[in-house]
């Protein structure tokens, strides 16, 4: 069973995702949070498997909250998820940096949600292809210049450098071992040496870093 945090300022978006996840049937609510500090406090007394976390929360916003809870190693395991909205809030990129597992979008169907729970919970990370463009085309307009010398990058092989391409541009491991006619565990392996070689702790900083070192362009094809 997946024990699962929500954490958003607005009751009725807590009371809807509540009654989604709850009917899935291997997924269990462990307590919901209405601003920052409560999220910490329900993360430490419950310890979630996964948390779903409003960046814009009252209080301690999200991005503090992620922060605080991948600085203690007490809560460093537990998977966080940012819940974005359209409109592509400006702490995302930080709190991907800051140890979020990966970022969903708020308005996202019921089964996309279920999708997200059970993925972030065995490990993988987040990734919406929506959410993904949005989040890229930001970056795009306000980032700063990428850094294509850094170090990590000469480390990765052709096809690593071909799956990490893949990834920011959010495909799960299913949809690159179709694309690539590999097999999903290969996959994982080679997202796992990236991730490794380029010193990123989960699948979200990957992209993340793809991005701002010029890896990838911020340049879409839809997927």
């Amino acid at each position: 069973m997946t024990r699962v945090l929500l954490a958003d300022g607005q009751p009725l978006v807590r009371g809807g995702f509540a009654a989604i996840l709850g009917a899935a049937g291997d997924i269990e609510i462990a307590g919901e949070a209405g601003d920052g500090r409560a999220a910490l406090d329900q993360v430490r007394a419950t310890m979630p498997d996964v948390v779903l976390m409003d960046v814009q929360l009252p209080g301690l916003n999200g991005l503090e909250a992620t922060r605080a809870l991948a600085a203690d190693p007490a809560t460093a395991a537990v998977k966080i998820v940012i819940l974005a909205t359209s409109e592509l809030d400006e702490y995302v990129f930080e709190a991907l940096r800051s140890g979020a597992r990966g970022f969903l979008d708020k308005h996202c169907s019921p089964e996309e949600l279920i999708h997200a729970v059970r993925v972030s919970a065995a490990g993988d990370a987040v990734l919406s292809p929506g959410v993904t463009r949005r989040l890229v085309a930001e970056y795009a307009r306000r980032a700063k210049p990428p850094q294509p010398g850094h170090r990590c990058r000469a480390a990765l092989t052709d096809r690593e450098r071909e799956v990490v391409t893949m990834v920011a541009q959010g495909l799960d491991n299913d949809s690159i071992a179709r694309r690539l006619f590999l097999s999903v565990a290969t996959v994982r392996s080679h997202v796992s040496r990236a991730m490794t070689k380029l010193d990123v702790r989960n699948r979200a900083q990957l992209v993340v870093f793809a991005y701002e070192t010029g890896l990838v362009a911020p340049h879409w094809h839809d997927t």
